[in-house]
């Protein structure tokens, strides 16, 4: 990424902060999150791979995660972290990169149903808040600023048409080789919102004290900009943006 305007008028940083950003899928939370850590210079974690992660955990072994016993043994042989890959940040499980295959419809069309079981989100939740403990962590997901980091110095939470999102969905998963149709897509949407918004632990909501942002008609260099110009008038005293 080149280095934008924004990035030049930021000085070293002196204190940091964090930055949750919650929404529906499809509205580009993942994009917005990783432009704001690279021209930041923060550190990125997307709570909801780490869900998927789960998921292709169980959809491989024979573990079962409807069985209270079960799963404590298999979250014990769950290991997750990120790393820098070039521009792009990377998951690996087990010390495996899965950053595709957690990107898959059978993954998809599961996670909400693991994501709802208490066990497995207080797991990642206290890995979660772990992460960002130091500061300068950009978190996106769908419980961030209510649940994860709800002392959060900076919440935003993203929306967007349901045909917009069908799109952008389509279009990532036609660039990542996967031949899928777009009802398919669409309903998987509508379901993982019906169900992320209903469960009773943590559900998607959002905070009070977000920022509500439609990226409907917005391009990513127009969030990127957007969210930088907001963060430069609220916090005028803080230089932690940019080395």
């Amino acid at each position: 990424m080149q280095d934008c305007y924004f990035c030049a008028m930021f000085k070293k940083p002196a204190t940091k902060i964090n930055i949750a950003i919650d929404g529906y899928s499809g509205c580009g939370k993942s994009t917005l999150a990783i432009d704001l850590a690279e021209c930041l210079r923060y550190i990125y974690l997307d709570s909801g791979a780490m869900y998927r992660a789960v998921t292709l955990f169980f959809q491989q072994t024979h573990w079962d995660y409807r069985n209270p016993q079960q799963l404590q043994s298999a979250l014990s042989e769950i290991s997750i972290r990120f790393e820098r890959n070039h521009q792009s940040a990377i998951l690996l499980l087990n010390d495996r990169d899965v950053s595709s295959e957690i990107r898959n419809m059978k993954v998809t069309a599961q996670v909400s149903e693991i994501a709802k079981i208490s066990a497995i989100r207080k797991f990642l939740v206290a890995k979660q808040k772990k992460s960002a403990a130091k500061k300068g962590v950009i978190m996106e997901g769908r419980d961030i600023g209510t649940v994860v980091l709800p002392n959060a110095e900076y919440k935003l939470f993203l929306t967007a048409d349901t045909e917009v999102r069908v799109e952008r969905r389509f279009l990532q998963l036609q660039q990542m080789g996967q031949i899928v149709d777009r009802g398919e897509i669409r309903k998987n949407l509508e379901d993982r919102d019906r169900i992320d918004s209903t469960r009773e632990d943590s559900p998607l909501k959002c905070a009070e004290d977000s920022l509500i942002l439609d990226t409907s008609n917005m391009d990513t260099l127009e969030q990127r900009n957007f969210v930088l110009r907001d963060l430069e008038k609220k916090f005028p005293r803080i230089s932690n943006f940019c080395l």
